[in-house]
């Protein structure tokens, strides 16, 4: 798989208040909607050539700079209460991946320390010592093991069978190699802070290029 690709299906484990990541589905207009304000705005301050050109998982500001004034936004219609429907983009916020689908273990032993929330979090970050093991997830063969994408530090994605990918990000030290075929429970990293300001795990699950939530197909503990 080649790494634009990989890239494309990877988000940012954190986005900046007044910034927005690009979802599946997304227009400029209905982000413009969905954080009150215009697309002339978001073209302006992106620098965007072409508006209807936006990529899944790039990240736009949707606050005005320091010193650049935002234009309003359109008044809406207040006549009629909005409704969300179960595919709306509020619904569409948090995603699992569908029951039975891919069973994982734990990639690693410690404290969950921070949540998905399908929004500023598309993974979770599991908080432990510096050298701690990373396992495999599930079995399936290593797409990538490298440190070429700025925001994850030394990363390892590991592609599986049904459309899934996992992501393991911010390690120290990289054992598995690309196109190595790992098993579930397998050590593939250790644990580490490289391009994160602490020491923990950030795992992603991905689901047809979706992040969905990784707690929906882990064990309980």
């Amino acid at each position: 798989m080649a790494l634009a690709m990989l890239l494309a299906a990877c988000a940012s484990t954190r986005v900046e208040p007044g910034h927005y990541r690009v979802q599946s589905g997304d227009t400029l207009t209905q982000i413009a909607r969905k954080q009150g304000t215009t697309v002339g705005n978001l073209v302006r301050w992106n620098g965007l050539k072409n508006a209807n050109e936006i990529e899944v998982g790039q990240v736009l500001r949707v606050a005005p700079p320091p010193g650049q004034a935002s234009a309003p936004a359109p008044r809406r219609q207040t006549s009629k209460p909005r409704t969300s429907s179960p595919g709306g983009a509020s619904a569409s916020r948090h995603r699992t991946a569908p029951p039975g689908a891919i069973s994982l273990v734990w990639p690693a032993q410690g404290k969950l320390a921070r949540r998905y929330d399908g929004s500023r979090s598309n993974g979770i970050v599991i908080a432990n010592s510096a050298g701690t093991p990373v396992v495999a997830a599930a079995p399936g063969t290593v797409a990538y093991s490298g440190s070429g994408l700025r925001g994850y530090g030394h990363l390892i994605i590991v592609k599986h069978s049904g459309g899934f990918l996992t992501i393991y990000a911010h390690n120290s030290k990289l054992i598995a190699r690309e196109g190595q075929r790992v098993s579930q429970g397998q050590k593939i990293a250790e644990m580490g802070n490289s391009d994160s300001r602490q020491v923990g795990l950030y795992f992603e699950l991905r689901y047809d290029g979706q992040a969905v939530d990784p707690l929906g197909s882990l064990p309980s503990r």
